[in-house]
């Protein structure tokens, strides 16, 4: 037993290590061991370039909107901050948000999240032309912010409201660039080349490195072009709603842009957790729209159970096996995926653990072309 100088044996027990103690820092070195191993043993992400510019990004990318609370009935900070953390642990660099998704609040909190990590670590898309300040542009619908207050949203992208916003964002994200800039929705009252020259401004200042379009139709992604090399088309696609194929990925491979879809789950409804009669919480705008009839709810799940036996063959889930289908389809080079919580985050990641052979991919698309929704 060694001797205390000036201190009694009572004060010997108080600074010796205890049985409590040794068990507690073995078990925390156990779990930050497992937590290094998850991420060093994680797939590597290939990562993919966004049309002709120099951004890279990764497969799968953490889509903010959910995190913004609106229209998606409310969001909990605390865990989307961990969400936004995870992500990136888990090699998931790329995060897509916007002003309008929470009324700013969605790029604050990506702000925070990404706090302290180096900026060339991680990829900020972002957007612009969602006016809820002004009743300047295009009046495009009545909406409550997060504290139930009635907003009006326009469309709106004069050159000078597009580059005040940039501004705004840049402020809310904690960041002096934006590695994707895009145009929300298009603007009726502003046209395309003055917008795109604002972005053009932008990238000669080094605020932005590239530019991007939302919700493009292929005759606007032409005249955009004329005035800016957009490299991007970020719009609606899933197992369910493949409409862009006809005009828009034919576009996207011919003047090597890239699609970046969203909603690849249809907001929710392609994890086959929906069930008819299921209550959306208040604010939320699913309830409303066409997939989330009680009868298009059961068809489709019942179409998602015939790939259920597909996605046991890879130890994965419906959800992943759709985003991981979404992945492989022609152009789509960065798949947007909510998340609001570190689970749901893990779950994503999971989606590229494995490969679906030409055969599989086409029988999930043979699955889905026998769907037919009401409306």
């Amino acid at each position: 037993m060694r001797h205390v100088p000036g201190q009694g044996r009572q004060a010997f027990f108080a600074i010796r290590p205890t049985r409590y103690y040794k068990e507690t820092l073995r078990l925390r070195c156990v779990l930050a061991s497992l937590r290094f191993n998850f991420i060093k043993n994680a797939i590597p992400m290939k990562r993919k370039t966004l049309g002709t510019s120099t951004v890279t990004v990764t497969p799968i990318a953490f889509g903010a909107w959910a995190i913004g609370g609106w229209m998606w009935g409310g969001a909990e900070d605390a865990a989307a901050l961990r969400a936004l953390k995870a992500s990136f642990d888990a090699g998931i660099t790329t995060i897509d948000t916007a002003p309008i998704y929470g009324f700013g609040k969605s790029e604050e909190l990506v702000g925070k999240a990404m706090t302290g990590i180096a900026r060339d670590k991680y990829e900020i898309l972002t957007k612009y032309g969602m006016n809820w300040k002004t009743n300047q542009g295009e009046f495009y619908f009545d909406t409550a912010d997060n504290n139930g207050k009635p907003t009006k949203v326009y469309k709106y992208s004069g050159k000078a409201a597009v580059i005040s916003e940039c501004e705004d964002s840049l402020r809310r994200l904690k960041t002096d660039y934006i590695d994707l800039y895009q145009i929300h929705w298009a603007d009726a009252t502003t046209p395309i080349s003055e917008t795109m020259e604002a972005v053009a401004t932008l990238i000669r200042q080094g605020k932005v490195r590239a530019a991007g379009v939302c919700n493009y139709a292929a005759a606007q992604v032409d005249e955009a072009l004329k005035t800016v090399q957009i490299v991007s088309n970020q719009v609606p696609y899933s197992l369910v709603n493949r409409g862009i194929e006809k005009d828009l990925v034919p576009q996207a491979l011919q003047k090597k842009l890239s699609i970046i879809p969203y909603s690849p789950l249809q907001r929710g409804l392609l994890t086959g957790k929906i069930k008819p009669g299921h209550v959306f919480g208040p604010g939320d705008t699913r309830e409303n729209n066409k997939f989330y009839k009680d009868e298009n709810i059961a068809r489709v799940n019942a179409m998602l159970e015939t790939l259920r036996p597909l996605a046991e063959k890879h130890k994965a889930t419906l959800t992943q096996l759709i985003i991981n289908w979404t992945t492989r389809q022609p152009a789509m080079d960065c798949v947007l995926v909510g998340a609001r919580d570190e689970k749901q985050v893990m779950d994503n990641v999971k989606a590229l653990d494995f490969v679906l052979s030409d055969e599989a991919l086409e029988g999930i698309r043979k699955a889905v072309n026998a769907l037919v929704l009401v409306d």
